[in-house]
């Protein structure tokens, strides 16, 4: 990734732990910048010890560790001793940025306030993750976070109870919104020799209860609160529901229009089913989306599923087959997004942390 050089003069050094933190790191990292992951000395990052069974047990790094620390340098300090924290200032007199995640009260205790900081470093820029707000000490993971934004009451069917994405979701999207914040500042930085530096914070809370995005107007708008309904949405269908073809596939439409619909209909030669009045328009197939389901599972089952994925694709009607992580990875497209380094020895691999492409 060459034509990212711009990032190449960048210094930051990463506090963070666990995954949202360090996996800001993890992308300045990856676009050129230099990224020096400062570790306790006594407590190192906890995600080092979070194994699956099979993992090497003796091993100082873990498939999640690797997941979210690509291509840094490695130190580790007990910031409680006065000679290992002024090796922090010497190495942040001439950073850019420093991210953390310590809990409230941490950075006083440890003597590294943002006052502190701008003390030696001036025009430092501080970029930090916490649970519920900056004035909070509740100690907050993935999972309450989903539990306490709503998103785990939508999430599941009516027979499941609420259920937790498997990945840690709102994690993700608070070390998105730090990028772009840090990205801002960076911007308003550059070239100013007067500019002062400022500490840019996300909630995981903020993070979370921004994403509910439609979810959220559905309710604010109209007081409709969600309730689990699977993969299906609740303003398009057929959208979620999951069909089983006749080479035993599962396979799922997102039917968004008429045009959609009537596609769909055509292959499977059901073409009087968009003339129908009970699913005529969106708002009526979701109102009739069970009938609707049954008429299209019957149907489905008689045709393979390269059949119906080729049509359907070269008609650009959305369609997907249902696939586990073995056949995702199993395609060239996903490959070209992993990234290997090896870390204290052992051979590591993750996905790239940057999914835009910049045109040569």
């Amino acid at each position: 990734m060459s034509h990212f050089s711009i990032f190449h003069t960048l210094k930051i050094i990463d506090l963070s732990t666990v995954l949202a933190g360090p996996s800001v790191g993890s992308f300045f990292a990856e676009l050129g910048a230099q990224v020096i992951k400062v570790e306790n000395s006594v407590y190192p990052d906890i995600t080092r010890s979070w194994k699956l069974p099979n993992e090497d047990k003796n091993s100082t790094v873990s498939a999640y560790f690797s997941s979210i620390n690509y291509k840094k340098s490695y130190q580790r300090l007990n910031l409680k001793e006065e000679n290992q924290r002024k090796k922090l200032f010497e190495m942040l007199k001439d950073a850019d940025l420093i991210l953390m995640n310590f809990k409230l009260g941490d950075q006083e205790k440890l003597k590294i306030s943002d006052a502190q900081l701008h003390s030696i470093n001036p025009q430092l820029i501080i970029g930090k993750i916490n649970g519920f707000g900056a004035t909070s000490d509740r100690v907050a993971y993935d999972l309450i976070l989903q539990a306490e934004s709503g998103i785990m009451s939508m999430n599941g069917t009516p027979e499941s109870g609420p259920v937790k994405m498997p990945i840690a979701l709102i994690d993700v999207l608070a070390a998105h919104h730090l990028k772009e914040g840090l990205l801002i500042e960076l911007f308003a930085k550059k070239g100013n020799p007067n500019y002062k530096g400022k500490s840019i914070s996300v909630s995981l809370y903020d993070a979370a209860v921004s994403s509910l995005v439609n979810q959220a107007s559905n309710y604010l708008m109209n007081n409709y609160v969600p309730q689990r309904i699977g993969s299906l949405h609740p303003n398009i269908a057929p959208y979620g529901e999951l069909f089983t073809t006749s080479d035993q596939r599962t396979i799922t439409f997102a039917i968004g229009s008429n045009r959609h619909f009537e596609q769909l209909c055509d292959f499977l030669k059901l073409s009087e089913l968009a003339k129908d009045q009970r699913f005529s328009s969106v708002q009526l197939r979701v109102k009739n989306r069970v009938q609707l389901f049954e008429l299209l599972k019957e149907k489905v089952l008689h045709f393979p599923a390269d059949d119906i994925l080729e049509y359907m694709h070269a008609h650009f009607v959305p369609c997907g087959e249902v696939k586990d992580l073995a056949a995702v990875f199993n395609s060239k497209m996903a490959q070209d997004l992993v990234r290997t380094e090896v870390i204290e020895g052992v051979e590591t691999k993750r996905v790239t942390g940057i999914a835009f492409r910049v045109d040569k």
